[in-house]
């Protein structure tokens, strides 16, 4: 939302002060840590997987901005939803540990990489943003 938003020049709503911790993870990491655990792990063993990355909301939404060239000033500080975590933590350790899993991309090379994706597949994302998808689902596999 936030990329997308930002590429059109649309604002950007982030929640309260935008303080909200939250731990992240570039996309191919959350998906090669799951696939560790299919290849390395004992069957029903539980392991959390996260970025060692925590940032608030407000400095995702910056370095969106900052990357796409666009001001702050699309930043649009909306009334917070009620009982809304303050942070969101995550132990990585035990699948770091055991399986000797790691992020492979910090942060800032994970935030390049998905904005460069999402200006690159710009004809993908409008049809989703505009229901085409949701019509090819609905036409595809309805109401079941």
């Amino acid at each position: 939302l936030m990329i997308h938003n930002a590429m059109g020049d649309r604002e950007l709503p982030v929640y309260g002060d935008g303080l909200y911790v939250r731990d992240w993870l570039y996309v191919h990491d959350h998906c090669t840590a799951i696939w560790r655990v299919l290849e390395q792990a004992p069957p029903g063993e539980i392991y959390n997987v996260g970025g060692c990355c925590e940032k608030t909301n407000l400095e995702v939404v910056q370095a969106i901005l900052a990357r796409l060239g666009k001001s702050t000033g699309l930043i649009r500080h909306v009334k917070d939803r009620p009982a809304h975590d303050r942070r969101y933590a995550t132990d990585a350790g035990k699948i770091m540990t055991t399986l000797g899993w790691r992020p492979s991309m910090t942060f800032d090379q994970g935030i390049i990489r998905t904005i460069d994706w999402y200006l690159a597949n710009q004809k993908w994302l409008a049809n989703v943003v505009s229901g085409q998808y949701q019509q090819y689902y609905e036409k595809m596999y309805g109401n079941r």
